[in-house]
């Protein structure tokens, strides 16, 4: 747990950052318990990058024996406990993901952010697809409603790119060192968290007068 510097206004909606990286696992599984964690609730969820590996640190290799140890005795049973199908991708090495991320960029400008690195984590860890591939980009980026055209051009752009190295820095100055890292008000909460544990943090900071949309009619 950290401490960042975000003060909620009053009737301001509750905004939480989550940093991710769509080749960890966890990252699948903590969105689900951050969405029931969430439910009914006046919030704005942001995907925010974390590259756990960038180019050219080379990544891990499904045929090593770290991974199918790590996802044997923690991955499976975290995802059997939440009910979410999920497999060890067979990509190897597995893919760097900036231009996934460079893409994320583009489907939050357009609305469709959390939908997108839903489709992105599910496409790695239930359809076992190379997820560093533009084409599969491309694909899951069309999945979620998002005009094909601009993406060839997407990882590319120097603009994109200097956006994504500006989270990223964002990222390193207030202390995220894993994924899933979630921000909410001002403390920043690292690892898989209890979705009741989770809620209760969300409630304590939600202004008044925002805490159910159900109830904001």
């Amino acid at each position: 747990m950290k401490l960042i510097d975000d003060t909620l206004r009053k009737n301001e909606t509750l905004k939480i950052k989550v940093w991710i990286d769509f080749v960890c696992p966890y990252c699948l599984l903590g969105k689900k318990v951050l969405e029931e964690a969430a439910s009914g609730l006046d919030v704005n969820i942001e995907m925010m990058p974390f590259e756990l590996r960038a180019y050219p640190a080379p990544t891990l290799r499904p045929e090593d024996e770290y991974l199918p140890s790590v996802w044997k005795h923690g991955v499976y049973p975290a995802a059997e406990k939440l009910d979410i199908a999920i497999k060890l991708p067979s990509v190897s090495p597995q893919p760097y993901t900036r231009d996934a991320f460079l893409v994320l960029q583009y489907a939050k400008d357009q609305g469709v952010g959390n939908e997108y690195a839903d489709a992105m984590l599910r496409a790695f860890f239930q359809q076992d697809r190379d997820i560093g591939d533009l084409t599969v980009i491309k694909d899951v980026a069309a999945s979620v409603g998002l005009p094909i055209e601009p993406l060839e051009e997407i990882p590319k752009s120097p603009l994109h790119s200097l956006r994504h190295d500006n989270e990223l820095k964002y990222a390193s100055r207030i202390d995220i060192r894993a994924v899933p890292s979630i921000a909410i008000g001002n403390k920043i909460y690292s690892g898989m968290l209890d979705s009741q544990e989770l809620r209760e943090v969300i409630l304590a900071n939600m202004p008044a007068g925002k805490v159910c949309t159900s109830l904001a009619e």
